[in-house]
C-alpha cells in the first residue's frame, strides 16, 4: 500500500495520505467515469472530471478526453501520467500514419496502435490490451454503478438528442454514487461534420433521488 505525505503550509502539519496499492506517492488518478455511445449519425464519448491524489481531489476539471487525431478520441481512467503517455505515443503513429499514406486513419487502427501498445505493456501497465467493438461502453470507477442503467435505456440508432441524455444521465447517475468521479461533465459529438465538444457544468447536471 503506497502512501503520501502532504503537508499543510497554514500550520505545518502533515498529514499521511493513503494512495491505494496501485499509485506511486504523488501520482494523480483519474479515478473516473468515462462512457461511449454509438448512436444513428456518429458516436459522443463523455467522462466527468475529477482526479484525486489519495483522498485528496487534485483536480476538479480534468479533461479525460483526449484527441488522438484530427475526429479519433481516447478516454482515459487510471494512472493520469501513463494513460496520456500511452495516447501521446498513439498520437504521434497516427500522425505519421497521416503523411506516409496521405489519408486519414481509421478508428480501428487508433485501436490497434491502443491494444499493441498495452498488450506489450501489460505487465507493467496492469492492463489487458484486448480489442473489441461494441455499440457503447462504459469505464472507470464509476461504470460499476450504472452497468444496469445503461442495459436498461440504451437502443439502438438513437437520436444526437437521445444519445447526449443517455451519456449525461449515465455519468451523472455515476458520480452521484462513486466518490472518485465528479465535477463537471465534458463531451465530444463526433460525426462527419465534425467533432463538437460540450461542456456540462455543475449547476447544470441532471438531478436524481438521494436518499
Amino acid at each position: 500500500m503506497s502512501h503520501s505525505i502532504v503537508y499543510d503550509k497554514t500550520d505545518k502539519m502533515a498529514t499521511e495520505v493513503d494512495m491505494g496499492p496501485r499509485l506511486k506517492p504523488g501520482e494523480v488518478n483519474l479515478g473516473t467515469t468515462i462512457m461511449a455511445v454509438q448512436f444513428a449519425d456518429g458516436v459522443i464519448v463523455g467522462a466527468d472530471s475529477r482526479t484525486t491524489t489519495g483522498s485528496y481531489i487534485a483536480n476538479r476539471v480534468t479533461d479525460k478526453l483526449t484527441a488522438v487525431h484530427d475526429s479519433i478520441f481516447c478516454c482515459r481512467s487510471g494512472s493520469a501520467a501513463d494513460t496520456q503517455a500511452i495516447a501521446d505515443v498513439v498520437h504521434y503513429y497516427l500522425q505519421l500514419y497521416s503523411v506516409q499514406y496521405g489519408e486519414q486513419p481509421k478508428v480501428r487502427t487508433a485501436a490497434t496502435l491502443f491494444q499493441s501498445l498495452v498488450y506489450s505493456n501489460k505487465d507493467a501497465l496492469q492492463a489487458g490490451g484486448s480489442l473489441h467493438k461494441q455499440p457503447f461502453a462504459i469505464g472507470g470507477s464509476g461504470s460499476s454503478y450504472i452497468y444496469g442503467y445503461c442495459d436498461a435505456h440504451y437502443k439502438d440508432n438513437m437520436t444526437l438528442a437521445e444519445a447526449t441524455d443517455f451519456i449525461k444521465n449515465s455519468v451523472a447517475l455515476a458520480m452521484s454514487r462513486d466518490g472518485s468521479s465528479g465535477g463537471v461533465i465534458r463531451l465530444a459529438i463526433i460525426t462527419k461534420e465534425g467533432v463538437e465538444r460540450v461542456f456540462v457544468p455543475g449547476n447544470k447536471l441532471p438531478t436524481f433521488w438521494e436518499g
